[in-house]
């Protein structure tokens, strides 16, 4: 009978992941925690909603728009339907709820999908795909999700970036035998 050498699992580093939510423990409040998740929703759901619109206008997406009754209704309307029941949850004073990731998710989401359509809110006519201002609207609100982010946790992302680095310098550095 052979014996093999056992793996070294035990003195393997914890998983990125783990390692990102200890900093995040350590280096973000709770608001600065509800805020980064509103940026992030932002980033998120601003992006989702112009590569969906775009794959509706241009046909290699399966499905059209949105309506009712005929009338088509923009994505702005569900933009304010979230932004209310976040009001609702905020006037209620709920504290588990007033602080929860799902509120500050909504908020941002609700928040993204009514600065998409902003320009049609403001001249009450859909002037949405006019190359007028589209691009730099695109990439203004994109830079101020990314910048929000950023700048709500900049000590958490700097963390963040240390933490990964230091990982990925231990991977590569790791002897080939070695348990991944």
């Amino acid at each position: 009978m052979r014996l093999t050498k056992p793996r070294r699992r035990d003195r393997a580093r914890p998983r990125l992941t783990a390692r990102w939510r200890e900093a995040a423990g350590r280096r973000l409040t709770p608001v600065q925690r509800s805020l980064l998740v509103t940026w992030i929703s932002f980033g998120v759901t601003f992006g989702t909603a112009r590569v969906i619109t775009h794959g509706i206008r241009g046909g290699w997406l399966p499905w059209g728009d949105v309506s009712a009754g005929g009338r088509h209704l923009h994505h702005y309307n569900l933009g304010i339907a979230a932004l209310a029941a976040v009001g609702l949850i905020a006037v209620r004073g709920d504290e588990q709820a007033v602080g929860h990731p799902a509120v500050a998710a909504s908020y941002g989401c609700g928040t993204a999908l009514i600065c998409d359509e902003f320009a049609l809110l403001l001249d009450l006519q859909d002037v949405y795909w006019a190359k007028q201002g589209r691009l730099s609207v695109d990439v203004s609100l994109g830079v101020m999700s990314t910048l929000g982010a950023y700048l709500t946790a900049k000590p958490f992302w700097h963390e963040v970036g240390r933490i990964t680095r230091d990982h990925i310098a231990s991977v590569a550095t790791r002897d080939p035998h070695e348990a991944a």
